[in-house]
C-alpha cells in the first residue's frame, strides 16, 4: 500500500501520523535469518504467524522462508502456488534470486518488493504471504489474502424499490471494486494511505482528475494527514476531525452506504474517503439540501421526485416546530385558535397536573427513549415494544389524566416527521428541544428568534470551504436545477459550483442554448 502523507503534524513528537510505534523506517538485512528473527520478534505470542522454510542449497539452488498469518490467508493458493513451486524448483537463472523468483517459479501474478521492515510486518498482518531470500536485503509481498467477508446486500438504512440493489461491505477492495466497475475512466484516481499508529488501517481517496476542485483535494489531504490516532476503526473517526464548524449539531461532511450514491457524488466533482473495516464512505464537500436528497430521486420521474423532496423538506420543519407552536398557541397567543378547537383542547387538559410546557418535554423525551429502546433491541422484540409504547401506554396515559390527548397527537406527528429525514435525526432533537425551551418562555417571539438564529447558522455552514448554502442574489435555474426541485435529466446541464469542470452535458447546453 502506498504511504500517501509524509507531512509531520504538530503534536507527534517528529513522528508522522502514520508512523509506527516502534518500527520507523527500519530497513531488512541482507541475512535470512535476521529477517525472520526481526519479524518473529515483532509477532511475539502472536500464535497464528506460520514460517516455513525452503531450502534448495544444491547446484545454483536457493534458500528462503515463507511468513504468513494463519486464517488471513488463502492456505490452498500458498501451498499450491507458493510452497509447491519453490520445493519443486532446483535451480535459480542467473540474475536476481528475488526477481526469478517473482517473475518464473512462482505461479503468483500479482507481487511487488520491499525493503521496508513496517511493510513488510503490515502486508503480512493483511493477509499477504512474504518470501524471504537468503542474501537479499528486499522481500516480495504476496497477495494472498483469504479472509471471510460479508456479501453483497443492500444497504438497511438506503433501501430503494428501484435502482441497484447492492451496497458497501467492510472490505476495502471489494467496495474499490463496484465503483470501478461503474466508471471505466481511467481518469478516476484512487490513492491509498494509512491511519492509525497502531491500527494501520488501510484506507484511500477517490475522485475523477480534472473534475474535482484541486483547493478541496489539497485541504482534504491536510486534514487527515492530522490526524493522529492509535486506531481509527470506522470513517467517524474521521469525519469528527476533519469536519468544518465541529460544534455544529450539522454534519458538514456526507456519508453512504451505496455504490451508486457514491459514484454520483465523485462524478459532481466530490472526492470519496474509503477505510478498510467499514461499509461506510465518506464524501466532501457536502452541501446542505444532500440532508433532503435521496439516491431514488434519480430513478424515478422527476415530477414524483420533486414531490418527495417537498415532503422531505417540510417534515423536517414541522418536526421541529410543532411542539413549539403548540405551546405557543396554548400558552401564549390563545387568539390564534378558533373559539370551539380552543374550547376542546382546554376540555381535555382538565385535570392534567403538568403545565403544558413540561408536558410536551416529558412527553417528547418519553418518545426518544422509547425509539431508542426499538432501535437497540431485536427486531420482533422492537416491533412488540412500539407497539405497546405507542398504544398502551399513550392511552393509558391519557385516561389516567397524566397527559392531555392534543399532546399526543404533537408528539405523534413530530416523530412521524422526524423519519421523513433521516440525516437530520440528531440535529431536530437539540433544535426541537431549544426552539420548544424559547415558545414555553417568550411564546411566538421566541420561536421566531430561535428559527432566525438556526437560519444564519445554516446560510454560514462551510465544507472545506464550500458554503453549505449558497446564496447569490440572483435565481438562476441551474443554481436550482437539483435543491427543491429535481429537474429533468436534460436540464441538469452543469455541476455544482465547487467542481473544477462544471459542464457535464455539452449537446445539452448547446441545444438549450
Amino acid at each position: 500500500m502506498l504511504e500517501f502523507f509524509r507531512k509531520t503534524p504538530k503534536g507527534t513528537g517528529g513522528k508522522t501520523a502514520q508512523s509506527g510505534p516502534d518500527l520507523g523506517e527500519e530497513d531488512l538485512s541482507s541475512s535470512l535469518e535476521e529477517n525472520v528473527a526481526s519479524l518473529r520478534n515483532l509477532f511475539a505470542d502472536v500464535e497464528t504467524l506460520r514460517v516455513k522454510y525452503v531450502d534448495n542449497t544444491h547446484d545454483k539452488g536457493f534458500r528462503c522462508c515463507l511468513l504468513y498469518c494463519d486464517g488471513m490467508v488463502d492456505t490452498v493458493l500458498v501451498s499450491e502456488n507458493l510452497i509447491k513451486p519453490l520445493m519443486l524448483t532446483r535451480a535459480i537463472p542467473e540474475g536476481g534470486v528475488l526477481d526469478a523468483l517473482m517473475n518464473q517459479v512462482v505461479q503468483l501474478g500479482e507481487g511487488s518488493k520491499s525493503k521496508n521492515l513496517l511493510e513488510v510486518a503490515e502486508g503480512i498482518a493483511y493477509g499477504d504471504t512474504v518470501l524471504f531470500a537468503e542474501g537479499e536485503n528486499q522481500a516480495i509481498l504476496f497477495n494472498t489474502k483469504g479472509f471471510k467477508t460479508r456479501s453483497i446486500t443492500e444497504p438497511d438504512n438506503e433501501k430503494n424499490l428501484y435502482g441497484p440493489r447492492e451496497g458497501f461491505t467492510e472490505s476495502l477492495m471489494v467496495n474499490l471494486s463496484m465503483v470501478r466497475r461503474k466508471v471505466l475512466s481511467p481518469d478516476l484516481k484512487i490513492k491509498f494511505f494509512t491511519l492509525g499508529r497502531r491500527t494501520r488501517t488501510k484506507a484511500c481517496l477517490c475522485y475523477m482528475e480534472g473534475i474535482v476542485n484541486r483547493a478541496v483535494l489539497d485541504e482534504l489531504i491536510r486534514r487527515l494527514g492530522g490526524i493522529d490516532m492509535d486506531a481509527v476503526l470506522d470513517t467517524n473517526y474521521l469525519s469528527e476531525q476533519i469536519r468544518d464548524a465541529r460544534w455544529s449539531p450539522f454534519r458538514p461532511v456526507g456519508d453512504t452506504e451505496r455504490p451508486d450514491t457514491t459514484v454520483a457524488k465523485i462524478m459532481e466533482g466530490r472526492i470519496a474517503v474509503f477505510l478498510d473495516g467499514t461499509p461506510m464512505v465518506l464524501t466532501v464537500p457536502y452541501l446542505f439540501i444532500e440532508n433532503f436528497q435521496s439516491g431514488e430521486d434519480y430513478y424515478l420521474n422527476y415530477y414524483f421526485s420533486t414531490f418527495s423532496r417537498w415532503l422531505r423538506i417540510t417534515g423536517f420543519f414541522l418536526t421541529i416546530t410543532i411542539p413549539a407552536l403548540y405551546i405557543a398557541v396554548v400558552a401564549f397567543h390563545h387568539e390564534m385558535l378558533p373559539f370551539q378547537l380552543f374550547v376542546n383542547i382546554a376540555a381535555e387538559r382538565v385535570g392534567v397536573p403538568l403545565p403544558a410546557a413540561v408536558e410536551a418535554f416529558v412527553m417528547i423525551v418519553m418518545f426518544d427513549i422509547l425509539k431508542e429502546a426499538g432501535a437497540r433491541m431485536p427486531s420482533n422484540v422492537g416491533q412488540a415494544l412500539s407497539i405497546v409504547g405507542a398504544l398502551v401506554i399513550g392511552q393509558a396515559a391519557v385516561e389516567a389524566k397524566l397527559v392531555a390527548s392534543p399532546m399526543i397527537i404533537v408528539v405523534a406527528l413530530t416523530g412521524i416527521t422526524s423519519m421523513l429525514v433521516p440525516r437530520l435525526n440528531a440535529p431536530a432533537i437539540y433544535i426541537r428541544l431549544g426552539l420548544l425551551a424559547l415558545a414555553s418562555t417568550f411564546g411566538f417571539y421566541g420561536v421566531l428568534v430561535g428559527l432566525s438564529c438556526l437560519l444564519i447558522h445554516i446560510i454560514n455552514l462551510r465544507s472545506f470551504g464550500v458554503p453549505e448554502i449558497s446564496l447569490t442574489g440572483e435565481l438562476r435555474h441551474q443554481d436550482m436545477k437539483d435543491t427543491f426541485i429535481r429537474a429533468p435529466w436534460w436540464q441538469m446541464i452543469r455541476r455544482p459550483g465547487f467542481a473544477d469542470d462544471k459542464t457535464r452535458m455539452k449537446q445539452g447546453e448547446e441545444r438549450n442554448g
